[in-house]
């Protein structure tokens, strides 16, 4: 049977949703309910989607949780201290949220947030032909309002774990995040399972880094397998102002990670760094897009994946230059290591530039481990498992090593040696 005939409406997967109680705009929702409308999921036919199947997961009918599962949330903490707001299918986790007061931080539920602060919600948005971004907003579970205000240094940690601990169980979450003027801060967001099974994670986060504002989102991704995360992330930076953004992915059966920014400001630096370690048959797909509508300014992109057993990998990064966005650098390269004969990715770096006065490229290469490196480590003493250790931390560690934050660089180190044997 085909993968069209197969295919299951999304009227059919939420069946056993409720739509969304939380008071955002009401043409917000009805534009996301349209969307939704007599829709089926994605096919490998749309360009989109052309190599990350989702039969399995529109074969869900999944239910959100009642409750939670009592898990000790504390064990996938990435910082010991700050902020942080634990989410637990969906739901807000009140006995292992804490906070502490931090002067120009502020974080709240949608539920206490005011009209006026609602209506930014869904501003940075594209629903039309993004599905599971109207899925967010129309079954909205939970939603967190991060204000950092203006000329704020914010040191302390703020940390933001999704966590799934149920069977066939939906999360869907949305984060706002309004960096001030001249405000710097990081945010690291972790998603996690235990005991969760044929479960997605569907998470959106919105960004505005204001005028002269520095930000830093690090990602990392480790649910086990047999759950499915679909996680957006839709950023708009003003001028001379900062974002980077770190995405470690290392688990579950299929990540799709969809980023987009828009860098609608002058003199800005956007840095986007990603690295995918796979196997068994998982799958992660990384789109991103940068969109360059002012000049003078300058964009890095680089992603990393080793592919082992039979893991599947896409990385589809696109870069726009505006017409008038002249005096643009902008550099992009995907580099993958496939350590198996069946393993696979499929990658596709483009350029689309408009403007006459830039410096753009990208680049994309795929290979195995140099088996001459492995002979001559291994001419020295070392195993051949350790020798092949080796040359992949050599090569991952380029993008993994862009991370000046130790608390993230401990956690990551930690479960690449739990799952795969690599010590860092």
């Amino acid at each position: 049977m085909s993968e069209t005939q197969i295919d299951r409406s999304f009227s059919a997967f939420t069946k056993h949703l409720r739509q969304t109680e939380i008071s955002l705009p009401a043409d917000l929702i009805a534009q996301s309910l349209d969307e939704l409308n007599g829709k089926s999921f994605p096919t490998t036919r749309i360009e989109a989607w052309k190599y990350t199947r989702l039969t399995k997961l529109s074969k869900l009918s999944p239910t959100f949780a009642v409750q939670h599962e009592g898990v000790n949330s504390a064990s996938f903490a990435i910082h010991s201290t700050g902020n942080r707001v634990v989410l637990e299918n969906g739901a807000l986790h009140l006995n292992t949220t804490q906070f502490e007061a931090v002067n120009g931080l502020s974080i709240k539920r949608f539920s206490e947030c005011s009209t006026e602060e609602l209506q930014h919600i869904g501003s940075l948005l594209t629903l039309e032909n993004e599905p599971f971004n109207a899925l967010n907003t129309a079954f909205l579970q939970e939603g967190i309002f991060i204000q950092i205000d203006d000329n704020a240094q914010i040191d302390a940690p703020i940390e933001l774990i999704h966590l799934l601990s149920k069977v066939e169980c939906a999360a869907t979450i949305r984060v706002f995040i309004h960096v001030g003027k001249f405000a710097k801060a990081a945010l690291t967001m972790g998603t996690w399972s235990a005991g969760a099974d044929k479960s997605i994670l569907n998470a959106v986060s919105e960004i505005h880094v204001s005028e002269g504002a520095h930000f830093t989102l690090r990602k990392l991704q480790s649910e086990e397998e047999g759950n499915f995360q679909i996680c957006t992330e839709e950023i708009e930076q003003k001028k001379d102002s900062v974002f980077t953004m770190h995405t470690v992915t290392l688990n579950g059966t299929l990540v799709r990670n969809n980023v987009r920014v828009r860098v609608n400001g002058t003199n800005c630096e956007t840095n986007l760094y990603g690295a995918y370690l796979l196997k068994g048959n998982q799958h992660a797909d990384n789109h991103t897009v940068i969109d360059h509508m002012m000049p003078h300014c300058l964009s890095n992109e680089l992603y990393k994946g080793v592919i082992d057993e039979q893991a599947t990998a896409v990385f589809n990064g696109k870069v726009f230059v505006r017409k008038d966005a002249q005096k643009i650098n902008a550099f992009q390269s995907n580099g993958n290591v496939l350590m198996t004969d069946t393993a696979s990715v499929n990658s596709k770096p483009e350029l689309e530039i408009y403007a006459d006065d830039v410096k753009c490229s990208h680049g994309s290469t795929t290979g195995q481990l140099d088996e001459e490196a492995v002979f001559y480590l291994q001419s020295r003493g070392i195993s051949e498992r350790s020798a092949r250790n080796l040359l992949v931390e050599a090569f991952i560690g380029e993008v993994l090593d862009k991370n000046n934050n130790q608390d993230f660089t401990n956690k990551t180190n930690a479960i690449l040696n739990a799952r795969f044997g690599w010590e860092r």
